[in-house]
């Protein structure tokens, strides 16, 4: 099974990643600037760049938003939960996602997450975006470099993590700590729900913790991309600095993602 990767960036990354890339399409005319890039990385790599018309890519992407350049690659990879909880050395950084379903802010998440050190992210496969094109191109190449695992029910996989001992903090605007007041010692979980009602029920009784991000003005929540990328470098901080473990308060935190 084929895939295509969209745009400069996506398909550099896929070729710096090593990804397993059939083939690289390239529109005529476009061999300097950005798309010197891709060609260079074509070479590095032993792949001869077919340069077609852009008539051509339009069919091939079935989309004019593909920055003259596109690959045709093997599928996803396939890595499980397990296998990411077997690799994982220190304190791990998993990111949940409760029914994201913009391509984009999955794309922006998982580049956030990546760019943060998170160990992988985890989605639904029901009613969630998937790694679609859209949301390589989001991602900025992240997805090529962090897994992204699709699950069948992400209450079990809560489960799961409590039992490899992750404690779970959701974002939610109704959290009743502020995501600054909680402590991320040892495994942490972080848990966002969709753009329009964030996180379900069950998920959001399934976390240890549930935190808000405190925001000013009558807008009451943060896009999920932004929210994500708000709290996974807090986490960063406190860990470069010592500070996550000083005081855990056994409460409910959630993170509004919304």
């Amino acid at each position: 099974m084929s895939a295509h990767l969209l745009g400069v960036h996506a398909v550099t990354e896929a070729l710096r990643a090593g990804r397993d890339i059939q083939r690289v399409i390239i529109a005529r005319g476009r061999k300097s600037g950005p798309t010197g890039m891709v060609v260079e990385e074509c070479r590095r790599r032993g792949i001869t760049p077919r340069f077609e018309s852009r008539e051509s890519l339009d069919r091939l992407a079935q989309t004019t938003k593909h920055q003259g350049v596109v690959a045709v690659v093997s599928g996803g990879r396939a890595q499980n939960l397990e296998q990411v909880l077997d690799n994982i050395t220190g304190a791990g950084l998993i990111v949940v996602l409760d029914g994201v379903q913009d391509p984009h802010n999955l794309g922006a998440v998982v580049r956030s997450a990546h760019a943060a050190g998170a160990d992988a992210v985890v989605i639904s496969e029901r009613r969630s975006a998937g790694v679609t094109e859209a949301a390589a191109k989001a991602s900025a190449g992240a997805v090529e470099y962090i897994p992204v695992i699709s699950v069948k029910n992400i209450n079990h996989t809560l489960d799961q993590l409590k039992k490899s001992n992750f404690w779970l903090y959701g974002l939610d605007e109704s959290g009743s700590q502020s995501y600054l007041e909680a402590d991320y010692a040892g495994n942490v979980g972080l848990v966002l729900g969709s753009e329009g009602s964030g996180l379900h029920r069950l998920t959001a009784e399934k976390c240890d913790f549930l935190v808000r991000i405190p925001v000013a003005g009558p807008i009451a929540s943060l896009n999920v991309s932004v929210a994500a990328g708000v709290a996974l470098f807090e986490i960063v901080r406190r860990r470069s600095q010592g500070e996550a473990g000083a005081n855990r308060v056994q409460s409910n935190v959630v993170l509004d993602l919304r």
